[in-house]
């Protein structure tokens, strides 16, 4: 189990119970939120567009028996589900029928939140998240109109929701650096849940955006820790990173991070989990698995402190 003290920096990520990779079974969606919760875990993060819906449904039936003080939640913003034509296909892993339509504009984000709550089946979210804004997810020009939106009108009904006290804070929800720098010119973030850019292999957030953050006094949850899974599993012929396979070169410098890990007796995933939280920015690390077996895994794995001369072998490894 995580050691004691550092559960409380576990952050729980939905997206796998609703079949992120594969189809997660309700009896099978519960057990891991169980465990999760007897771990001693109470931050749980989700979004619509995880199971286009399903996993704010589950992680709602779940947490409405528990008291609403014991628990953080957060969900995101900028894609609307809508349903699916009659005569549609069925979406594939148990997805609800349901179609995604990008939205950042103001009235994009009161209807999010809304609809959010109605799935959740609670009174309110703590955080809110602005999902996937960046060049990563849309391309060059798709995502300019989408930060016109979001800066002309949308982060007007964040703030506009916390001032009202439906939310504790905003920020945002991304695979990249660049477009939280940007973004930062245009409004305060409470915190950023940042995947895969502050890694034991990917250090690209460390030169500009953790510094930013900690003088703005933005919190950062850090998600992706095992890369799309090469930092977990190693290097191998179904290794993947950045949510595609491996390249070789990738694959090299995971076999080198691994075996440096190794000489200070430490298992590649373990080095990985316990990377980030180190950073002083850093409030939580977020993991997300469909399976009990896996999540009790990565626990026990967490609390280590990284010797300082591991990491400054595995420095000249890193992408930056």
């Amino acid at each position: 189990m995580a050691k004691e003290g550092h559960k409380a920096r576990i952050a729980f990520g939905c997206a796998a119970i609703a079949g992120l990779y594969e189809p997660v079974s309700m009896d099978d969606s519960r057990d891991v939120l169980e465990a999760a919760w007897d771990a001693g875990i109470r931050r749980f993060d989700t979004a619509p567009f995880y199971g286009l819906g399903l996993s704010e449904q589950r992680v709602g039936d779940f947490l409405r028996e528990k008291p609403r003080v014991s628990f953080t939640l957060s969900s995101k913003v900028g894609r609307l589900l809508e349903p699916l034509d009659d005569d549609a296909p069925d979406p594939p892993l148990g997805h609800l029928r349901h179609k995604v339509r990008f939205d950042y504009s103001h009235d994009g984000i009161m209807r999010s939140y809304e609809r959010s709550l109605a799935r959740l089946g609670l009174d309110r979210i703590d955080i809110l998240y602005v999902h996937d804004i960046g060049e990563f997810a849309h391309g060059p020009e798709e995502n300019q109109r989408h930060m016109r939106d979001l800066t002309g009108s949308g982060l007007r009904a964040l703030e506009r929701l916390k001032a009202e006290g439906a939310i504790a804070g905003f920020g945002l929800g991304v695979n990249e650096t660049a477009v939280c720098l940007d973004l930062m010119d245009h409004a305060h973030f409470d915190e950023i849940l940042l995947a895969g850019r502050y890694t034991l292999l990917d250090r690209s957030a460390e030169a500009a955006l953790l510094p930013r953050a900690e003088a703005a006094g933005t919190r950062l949850v850090i998600g992706g820790v095992f890369n799309s899974g090469i930092l977990a599993t190693g290097p191998g012929p179904d290794a993947h990173f950045n949510y595609e396979p491996a390249t070789p070169e990738i694959q090299e410098k995971v076999a080198a991070i691994g075996e440096i890990a190794g000489r200070y007796g430490l298992a590649l995933p373990e080095a990985a989990i316990n990377f980030p939280a180190a950073h002083p920015t850093v409030s939580h690390i977020l993991i997300g698995t469909g399976k009990r077996k896996s999540l009790l895994r990565n626990l026990e794995q967490f609390g280590t402190t990284l010797p300082r001369q591991l990491l400054d072998e595995v420095q000249p490894l890193t992408i930056r």
